[in-house]
């Protein structure tokens, strides 16, 4: 394959970057960590803002009452939280096996076919100028130590890194949370207030809120900008529930709810 699509180092890798320090101190890198967390964060936030206020906009169209909102908010939530989390724990399960499999079939190369092993090493480092001379010296450190070479393989032949064992249970825990933490904000007003025209009216002000500073935290946390980010964020979870709540108004209009 291409020696330059073997250098493709995942984004995570990349983002998992740690804090470098040269010595004497004089200069320090830093780097966006825990991407992987935060996206979970995120992903479980940002739909638990906007599909449970979607849900309550949309059944204050259609009911009077606040308390079937609540009820099907929380019924939703639970069963949300659930699914969103199997799906964290499945990727990051399915990222792990990967992984597995591409090593252990790195691990059989290096085995059984070390000579061709040895020349996608060269056309990895020929592209940075390196001759045959200077690769050799690498080479023979690998063949001593074939787990580096596994190591060395699977990050710039393959562009992949190892992931944590433990990132798929975690993954699952983060978004289920961040899910049901960012949904019963919208539910809240529907708790204390009875009529669920008047409850909407408070959720969407707490929501829309909610919605603009998440935009901005997350802008800020990924490096975008801020502001826009806030808005586009409150923009999406407005007008899901806009839609929601329109199209409750129209089946009403036809007979469907209290």
């Amino acid at each position: 394959s291409d020696p330059a699509t073997r250098l493709k180092i995942s984004p995570l890798a990349m983002s998992e970057t740690q804090p470098l320090k040269r010595a004497g101190g004089a200069h320090r890198e830093h780097h966006f960590t825990d991407s992987a967390l935060v996206r979970d964060i995120v992903l479980g936030l940002s739909d638990g803002l906007t599909v449970p206020f979607a849900l309550a906009a949309g059944l204050s169209g259609a009911f009077s009452s606040s308390k079937p909102v609540v009820l099907a908010v929380l019924a939703e939530l639970a069963a949300g939280a659930v699914s969103m989390g199997l799906g964290g724990y499945m990727s990051g399960k399915t990222e792990v096996d990967h992984y597995a499999t591409e090593r252990a079939r790195e691990a059989w190369e290096i085995r059984n076919i070390p000579d061709a092993e040895v020349q996608e090493i060269h056309d990895i480092l020929r592209p940075y100028g390196l001759v045959d001379t200077q690769i050799a010296p690498l080479i023979a450190h690998f063949r001593q130590n074939q787990d580096k070479w596994i190591d060395f393989m699977m990050r710039f032949e393959l562009g992949l890194e190892e992931p944590d064992p433990a990132a798929p249970l975690r993954s699952a825990l983060a978004v289920g949370a961040s899910y049901v933490a960012g949904g019963l904000l919208p539910v809240m007003p529907y708790f204390v207030v009875e009529k669920s025209a008047e409850a909407l009216r408070w959720s969407v002000a707490v929501t829309v809120v909610a919605l603009f500073g998440f935009g901005v935290a997350k802008g800020a946390i990924m490096g975008q900008a801020k502001w826009k980010s806030g808005a586009e964020t409150m923009a999406v979870g407005i007008v899901a529930a806009a839609a929601a709540y329109g199209m409750a108004v129209m089946f009403r209009s036809w007979g469907v709810g209290m």
